[in-house]
């Protein structure tokens, strides 16, 4: 990872509900949600530790880093997919003997909040 990647997502107000925005890479239809339950799931605990592990310990595949935090390759994946989704990280492939297998790869070492009222 070269330099300082940063990722910023707004948060509007518009009829006394909260939509989220994200700026960025990807189109804007693609991250317009309603409420904040989409940014509560995304900023989870459970998430912060995956992108630490991602971080320090640079797992080399799904299946290796759900070993890492303690839990199941179900859940790790979707928190992956979104995490993708969000442009925090990158799936990389690499082949294996006769497998392709998947690394996560950690994209961002910064994200800003914006909330606007």
């Amino acid at each position: 990872m070269a330099g300082s990647k940063t990722r910023e997502i707004t948060i509007t107000s518009s009829n006394g509900a909260f939509s989220i925005l994200k700026k960025g890479l990807f189109l804007k239809q693609d991250f317009d949600f309603e409420g904040l339950a989409t940014l509560r799931h995304l900023l989870s605990n459970e998430k912060a530790r995956l992108l630490h592990v991602l971080k320090i310990e640079n797992p080399g595949s799904i299946y290796g880093l759900a070993k890492k935090l303690g839990r199941d390759f179900k859940t790790v994946n979707e928190d992956i997919k979104l995490l993708e989704r969000f442009g925090f990280i990158e799936l990389t492939e690499e082949k294996t003997k006769n497998r392709i297998r998947h690394k996560p790869e950690l994209l961002i070492d910064t994200l800003t909040i914006n909330l606007k009222i």
